[in-house]
């Protein structure tokens, strides 16, 4: 079996269950921010209300109430240096929202310090409206001594948070914790480039036979004879040198030696492109967030750019370590994991997540990755489908339109136009018109007027397909009502059928749409220009 997992459900329950002790290297978690009372909801409606399902999986985070109070009586109980803090936190803060996500936090942060090597790290991001109550989280569990940085990242370089009459500072950055569990932990030297300033100060010389930058660095030997450093003569110049005649010799027929005038002492020709850089320092300002054209971008505002985790994993894991991201959202640190020959395993609550990471990894890696990773939690089975179409009917429609590589859109209250999911794809030779299939999911049992209603939405949004996906299997009526719609015909002399009616059976069972593949599905690409702008798919994932 492979050792890339990824994991649908609670993560202090997988944790518990799945996770062995001491057997992941490094550990990056992204958890939903306490800021302004919103983590940006995936199905947040314009009157403020957000999805019951979006409650249910993350009520427990945010809100002090039965539930949360029973979590901290949880860890209280447990006693210790965290119960300590949290007991502190509940005198200092009281019973409110704050203190229930602190008190979420505290058994995952736990497990997540049992499932570390002992060379392991830990980084936490998260933004300064709780920082501060988490690293004292983060001292009871790891240890004050453990604690390396405080990694602040500059995220972007202005914010509207500093709108005229808006009395405080704009706030772009986030923070970074880093924590190791013990005093031998993995660390590979990572350099940044210098800034502009400081290479044209320092490197002010350009070799005009080569166009290189180089400084002139000092070659005698400090301390003289009492530190043992060799005393002669060069290029007219008697000094105790940092290197032996020959050493010296050497550099000198090999251009390295420079004499700016005659008696002046010479120096030692030092190139730009021959450093390393600056040494990794905790204030990160030359990673910027995604832009709007950036080809990883998925269409999620929070999504983090893959050259910030991938500064993380290279600098505190090797390849063939496990990386481990317990809120994995969209999944950067599972792709760039994977990029960088890393084991890894994530974990998500929401069949969204599990849904994308899987399509991503496919559009990034090929079909064949599906190969080198095992899904955990998923249904697997009718059966299975219809327990969670039954107990969740928002979790039942992110599931069956994942596996037809399908995103559900944003739903106002009362207000859905009959459209669950969206499919992109491009068929046109030039490839420049975005063209569109409708889904819609059914729970329950479907019928002929379902059929018909999802071709009013088809026509209604001048969609080329759509494709009622159900639970149980459609009548003949409503067979007859489908094949009514006739075909969308491919500029490539492809027929598909308009309307196309798909059971979670034929899913199961690998059955997709029929539609045009020349050009591939581009849904988890990039979402439509007015879908980037707005917002409409982003929210809850954080990476």
């Amino acid at each position: 079996m492979t050792n890339n997992k990824l994991y649908y459900g609670d993560n202090l329950d997988v944790l518990r269950r799945y996770i062995q002790d001491e057997s992941v290297d490094l550990v990056y978690l992204d958890p939903p921010f306490k800021s302004d009372q919103d983590y940006n909801v995936l199905f947040a409606e314009q009157d403020g209300s957000r999805a019951a399902a979006q409650i249910k999986a993350f009520g427990d985070m945010w809100q002090w109430d039965e539930a949360s109070a029973q979590a901290y009586q949880d860890v209280v109980e447990t006693g210790g240096r965290v119960s300590q803090v949290l007991q502190s936190f509940r005198g200092f803060l009281g019973d409110n929202d704050m203190l229930a996500y602190l008190a979420m936090m505290a058994p995952r942060l736990v497990e997540l310090r049992r499932a570390l090597k002992p060379t392991g790290s830990l980084y936490l991001h998260c933004d300064p409206t709780a920082s501060h109550y988490l690293k004292l989280l983060l001292d009871a569990i790891f240890g004050p001594v453990n604690f390396k940085a405080e990694i602040v990242w500059k995220r972007t370089s202005a914010h509207s948070d500093t709108r005229q009459g808006r009395r405080q500072h704009g706030r772009i950055h986030d923070i970074l914790l880093y924590y190791v569990k013990s005093d031998e932990w993995t660390w590979n030297p990572v350099y940044t480039a210098y800034d502009k300033e400081y290479v044209e100060q320092f490197y002010k010389y350009i070799e005009p036979e080569t166009g290189r930058r180089y400084r002139l660095d000092n070659l005698t030997g400090p301390g003289g004879a009492a530190k043992g450093n060799p005393q002669y003569e060069v290029m007219g110049v008697t000094r105790y040198w940092r290197y032996s005649k020959q050493r010296m010799q050497d550099l000198i027929d090999a251009g390295r030696i420079i004499q700016t005038k005659p008696g002046r002492v010479p120096a030692y020709k030092r190139y730009l492109d021959e450093m390393p850089g600056v040494p990794l320092q905790d204030l990160w300002t030359d990673i910027g967030p995604l832009s709007s054209q950036a080809r990883e971008r998925l269409g999620y505002p929070t999504q983090k750019p893959g050259a910030l985790l991938e500064r993380i994993i290279k600098s505190s894991s090797n390849e063939g370590d496990t990386v481990l991201d317990p809120f994995c959202g969209c999944g950067t640190a599972i792709a760039t994991a994977q990029k960088l020959e890393r084991s890894w395993i994530g974990i998500d609550i929401t069949h969204l997540a599990i849904g994308l990471i899987k399509h991503r990894l496919r559009d990034s890696f090929g079909d064949d990755i599906t190969q080198s990773y095992e899904v955990i939690g998923e249904p697997v089975s009718l059966p299975d489908a219809e327990v969670l179409g039954k107990d969740d009917p928002f979790q039942f429609q992110w599931w069956a339109l994942g596996l037809v590589g399908a995103r559900p859109v944003e739903q106002k209250k009362g207000a859905d136009k009959g459209i669950d999911g969206r499919l992109y794809f491009h068929d046109d030779v030039a490839g420049a018109k975005t063209k569109q299939i409708i889904f819609s999911v059914k729970a329950g049992r479907p019928s002929v007027p379902h059929v018909r209603d999802l071709r009013g939405v088809i026509e209604r949004e001048n969609a080329e397909i759509g494709v009622l996906l159900s639970l149980q299997e459609p009548t003949k009526p409503m067979r007859t009502e489908a094949m009514g719609a006739g075909f969308y015909e491919s500029p490539w002399g492809t027929r598909h059928p308009r309307i196309q009616l798909l059971t979670v059976t034929d899913l199961l069972l690998g059955k997709g749409v029929n539609r045009p593949t020349q050009h591939g599905n581009v849904t988890f690409k990039k979402a439509p220009k007015h879908e980037r702008e707005t917002g409409q798919q982003g929210g809850l994932f954080k990476r």
